[in-house]
Order: structure tokens, then C-alpha cells, then sequence
């Protein structure tokens, strides 16, 4: 029991020591004023201390540096764009005017430079060289046959009034006579027309130009009208763009259009004339540009770019307007304060076309605003700025 006693006695000292230490660290000056300090550095809700820093000697600290620029009024182009084809200024088609002859040989392909009335094809002559040499025996024939008339006529005119031969036979020699000299000329038209066939048996190039297609094979019996080569009239090629009835008012003959072809190429061309019929599925009328020659090739389909006048807009530079959300602001700064800070307010605009490193407002804030001129992604709505610069205007 003994021994109990004196374990509980322990036990009871210790605690009474242990709480006489913990009274007094915290009655200790050093703590009293460590608690004193950070009950003074605290906050409650609803203080207007840092809404007033200037009466606890606290500056307000501006979040971003910023330059200035206002809305400029500027001259935009006003341009239409259009989109259309490539095509051939005109194409003519290369047939054969003779039927029946085979193809003897190919001489052009697809791509080539040809001059007018150069050969493209030849078909086999044979049988019209044959056709030819016959024509030319019954020429001979006839003029033989003319020549005898022509004798027997003119001796019965000399002995006409003397009357050993009677009027009937006469006129008969006479009659021979007209009759032989018409079967010579008959024979000569034949001639003349085996003459062309022969000439036929070459296919020429109606026209200066480049051949764009070939169905001419060796070895094919061509019929008269059957399409050999297709060729694009002395290269010029042009391009044709589709517009309605309003844009049809803004556009004349000689107007320059700027076609924007791949890899970043841009062709310019005049307008040459617009068509005078709309059509009536699509509603839209065709204007046709001449472009230069080997500038594009035809079936290309591109977008073209017509300047039609200027028009006034309000514009500023690119770096002034951040998108957000799929929307374009704007940051419009405050009068300045006291210190010479300023707040941005958050305005939504509406943006039109670009040019340049100039983008167009069409809505939102005045020419008379001054705006945030770059770093709005780092803005805020009512974030306090400092403008370093001087003021720059949008142009």
C-alpha cells in the first residue's frame, strides 16, 4: 500500500508542475506581445482599410504598364471577292474533214505548241492519189474530145453558106462542140475536188496554240467530223467568276482582278466583260477576266479579288483587341487618379476586315477612347494600369 501511495503522490506532483509551467509561458510578457501583433495585423470582413491605403500610408500598386492608343478614321478598300474557274479562252476542235482513211501517222500530243496549219496527222493516201490519177486521165480524155468537136464546128461554120451541109448537121457539130467543153470542165471541178482530198489526207492547226486533249490513234479509220485534237486558241486562257445581280452593278470591263492561286501565287487580270444573261438555276451572271498566258491552268477553281471603291471605317492596331471566349474586347482606359493611374473597363467589340497590322471596329467604343494598346490577355475588368507611353493612334 505503501508503495501506492507514493506513486499517486508522484504522479500528482508532476501534473501540478507541468500546469504551473504552461500559467506561466503564457502569462510571459514576450508571448502577451507576440499575440498583441498578430491580432493587430488582422483583417475583420467588411474593413474598408485597404479600400482607403492613403490613410495607413499604403500606395496602390498598378498590375500591368501599359501604352495607349486611340480609334484612328481611316480609309478601308472595299473589295469583292468571287470565286470561279479556269478555263480556255476558246477551244477549237481538230476533225477530219475525209472519211474512210486509216491513220497513218500521229505527228502532236497533248501539251504541244503548234503554229497554224502545221500537220498533226496523216492518213493514208493511197487511194486517193489512185482517185487523183484517174481524174487526171479523163481530164486528158475530155480535152481530147473538146479539141475534136472544136474541129468539126468550126468547119461546118466555114462552109455554112454553101450549102453542102444541111442546118440539122450543123447544128449538130455545134451542140458536140458546148457538150465536150462542158464534160471538160465537169471533169476538171473532179479533178480540183481529188486535189482537196488529197490536201485532206493531212490534219492541220486551224490556229495558233497548245493542244489540250488527243483521241487521234494510229490505226483508226477516221469518219468525216470525228474530234482528233482538241486545242486552246493561241494559249490564252481566262477565268470566269460568278456574281449576282448586286455585285453585277460594281463591276465594269477593265477592272483588275487579283486571283489568289495555291502555293501563295497571286495573278492579276482585267475584267473583259460580264455576261449580259443571268442564269436562271443559280441566279448568278459570269464575268470574264483575261489572265496571263501559262499563269494557271485551266479546270483550276480559285478566288478572285475585285477592288470596287474605299469606304470610311474606324481602326486599330491588332495587338489592341484580345479574344476571348470566341468574342473580341477591348480595354478602355479610365481617367487617370491622383497618382496617375488609370482602370480598364472591358468592352466588347465587333470587328470587321483586316489590312495591314490594322483590324477594323464596327462596334463597341468611340473614336474618342483610349485604349489598352497590347497586353489585354493579361487584363481584367477593373485592373489598375500605368500608362508609360505617349498616345499612339491606330493608323
Amino acid at each position: 500500500m505503501a508503495n501506492k501511495l507514493t506513486k499517486k503522490t508522484k504522479f500528482l506532483i508532476i501534473s501540478a508542475l507541468l500546469v504551473g509551467i504552461s500559467v506561466w509561458f503564457w502569462q510571459h510578457p514576450l508571448h502577451q506581445a507576440e499575440l498583441a501583433e498578430k491580432r493587430g495585423n488582422r483583417q475583420p470582413v467588411g474593413s474598408t482599410a485597404t479600400n482607403q491605403p492613403a490613410e495607413h500610408g499604403q500606395a496602390t500598386k498598378a498590375a500591368l504598364s501599359v501604352e495607349l492608343t486611340r480609334p484612328a478614321i481611316v480609309q478601308w478598300p472595299m473589295t469583292l471577292v468571287l470565286n470561279g474557274s479556269i478555263y480556255p479562252w476558246q477551244e477549237a476542235l481538230v476533225s477530219a474533214e475525209i472519211a474512210g482513211l486509216r491513220i497513218q501517222q500521229v505527228l502532236s500530243d497533248v501539251g504541244a505548241q503548234v503554229s497554224k496549219g502545221q500537220s498533226l496527222v496523216l492518213l493514208a493516201d493511197e487511194t486517193v492519189k489512185a482517185d487523183l490519177q484517174k481524174q487526171l486521165a479523163t481530164v486528158e480524155k475530155d480535152k481530147a474530145a473538146l479539141a475534136e468537136a472544136k474541129s468539126n464546128a468550126d468547119r461546118a461554120r466555114e462552109i455554112k453558106d454553101s450549102g453542102a451541109l444541111s442546118a440539122q448537121k450543123i447544128n449538130e457539130y455545134m451542140i458536140a462542140e458546148q457538150t465536150a467543153r462542158a464534160n471538160l470542165a465537169l471533169s476538171e471541178a473532179e479533178l480540183e475536188n481529188q486535189k482537196i482530198r488529197l490536201r485532206q489526207t493531212k490534219v492541220v492547226a486551224p490556229d495558233d496554240g497548245v493542244i489540250s486533249s488527243r483521241s487521234a490513234n494510229l490505226g483508226n479509220v477516221v469518219s468525216a467530223g470525228t474530234e482528233l485534237f482538241r486545242l486552246v486558241r493561241q494559249g490564252r486562257i481566262e477565268w470566269r467568276g460568278e456574281v449576282n445581280a448586286d455585285q453585277q452593278t460594281a463591276l465594269h470591263a477593265g477592272q483588275a482582278v487579283r486571283l489568289n492561286l495555291s502555293g501563295g501565287k497571286t495573278v492579276t487580270g482585267k475584267v473583259r466583260l460580264i455576261s449580259p444573261t443571268v442564269d436562271s438555276n443559280t441566279r448568278n451572271a459570269l464575268v470574264y477576266v483575261d489572265i496571263p498566258k501559262d499563269s494557271a491552268k485551266p479546270g483550276m477553281y480559285v478566288q478572285g479579288q475585285v477592288d470596287i471603291g474605299q469606304q470610311q471605317g474606324m481602326a486599330v492596331p491588332l495587338g489592341a483587341v484580345t479574344y476571348r471566349d470566341g468574342f473580341a474586347y477591348v480595354f478602355e482606359l479610365t481617367a487617370a487618379d491622383a497618382q496617375g493611374l488609370r482602370k480598364v473597363i472591358q468592352r466588347k467589340v465587333q470587328t470587321g476586315r483586316t489590312r495591314g497590322e490594322q483590324v477594323e471596329l464596327l462596334s463597341g467604343v468611340t473614336a474618342e477612347a483610349s485604349l489598352v494598346l497590347s497586353g489585354g490577355a493579361f487584363l481584367n475588368d477593373g485592373d489598375t494600369v500605368k500608362v508609360i507611353t505617349t498616345t499612339k493612334r491606330g493608323a
